[in-house]
């Protein structure tokens, strides 16, 4: 089912957040708690949400894949993939890596008058390094570089030429540790994401989109009734730090003019939030059984969903499914909704 995207003159109506696909959570053990990670148990996964949390996981190398058909109520033809890892140099450091790629199907770009000008293929792909340290027994940090790939519309449309939008950024992450000896306690960490620089998709040098940079906070509590059960709540707050696009077309100048660390402090004006709540229960560690849900601020769409979620946990690899479940109708129906997202973990090396 091919999506559209409207041009007319020079301006590509795109959103005011370039790189779309670096807000979409690609792992399916977190889309089964509402997409909540920042604080949760380390693992291969943990390198896409906050890469200073490896150096507590309780394995020494981890691998995963996930897979997502997404927006199946909107098209039937988009996905992403993704994969990441990590590995612990000592008991101090690690470093971890991820490979996302983005696919938005077959879209139709239409001028405002419902005319076809072309169908497009766009895409995006990411991949990154980075590595943590332990500060202490209890804190840590870490550092990701990224680069990005994005192609939404290609060609010329109504005289612009269009390309492929090339850039860098990095994550900052930094972890709180308080899991005790008896397998209790709290973890919290702290994220800026995609810190970098403007991404253009056109000839146009002076209408560079700025990243989608957050803040990030999360937090998580890790319960042991007995040896076999165990439970764990968590939340995380997300706030978009990108100033929002004028009304008036006579301000765009402006907009497109602002600096970049300018951007991030303008965009703490901005009414784009989100909140997650999420938990999970596991009886012996080897069934997994997930609860989230969700709220995006009116700027955002305004959207609240629920998520379920399975995991099952063998020797070395635990196999993980989400599911985000309809609500809403008409206008107000969540285009997430019959979100499938299928994963598998790997982990080995005992510590």
């Amino acid at each position: 089912m091919a999506g559209t995207a409207q041009a007319q003159n020079s301006t590509l109506s795109i959103t005011n957040a370039a790189a779309p696909s670096l807000q979409i959570s690609p792992d399916a053990k977190a889309g089964g708690m509402a997409d909540v990670a920042i604080a949760t148990e380390a693992d291969a996964s943990a390198v896409y949400y906050n890469l200073a949390k490896t150096v507590f996981a309780r394995k020494k190398s981890g691998a995963s894949a996930n897979y997502t058909p997404w927006m199946k109520d909107v098209a039937d033809d988009m996905s992403l993939a993704a994969l990441s890892g990590y590995h612990q140099l000592s008991d101090e450091q690690a470093i971890g890596a991820s490979l996302r790629y983005f696919d938005m199907g077959n879209v139709d770009v239409i001028d405002y008058n419902g005319n076809k000008l072309q169908t497009s293929h766009p895409n995006e792909f990411t991949f990154d390094l980075g590595y943590a340290r332990k500060l202490n027994s209890i804190l840590s940090v870490g550092a990701t570089l990224r680069y990005i790939s994005s192609g939404l519309v290609s060609g010329q449309v109504n005289g612009q030429n269009y390309k492929r939008g090339n850039t860098v950024a990095a994550d900052l992450s930094f972890y709180y540790n308080g899991i005790k000896e008896n397998n209790k306690g709290w973890t919290a960490g702290v994220t800026l994401a995609n810190l970098g620089g403007k991404i253009s998709y056109s000839d146009n040098a002076a209408a560079k989109g700025y990243l989608p940079a957050s803040l990030n906070l999360g937090f998580a509590y890790r319960e042991a009734w007995d040896d076999r059960n165990h439970f764990l709540i968590g939340g995380d707050v997300n706030k978009l730090l990108v100033p929002e696009m004028p009304a008036d077309s006579k301000d765009l100048p402006g907009y497109y003019n602002k600096g970049v660390v300018n951007s991030w402090f303008d965009g703490f004006g901005n009414k784009a939030w989100q909140f997650g709540l999420g938990a999970e229960y596991n009886y012996l560690e080897k069934l997994y059984l997930r609860l989230g849900y969700r709220s995006h601020s009116f700027t955002e769409g305004h959207w609240q969903y629920i998520t379920t979620g399975v995991g099952l946990q063998f020797d070395i690899a635990s196999i993980n499914l989400s599911y985000v479940v309809p609500t809403g109708d008409k206008a107000n129906r969540n285009p997430y909704v019959n979100t499938v997202r299928l994963g598998v973990i790997f982990g080995w090396g005992n510590r």
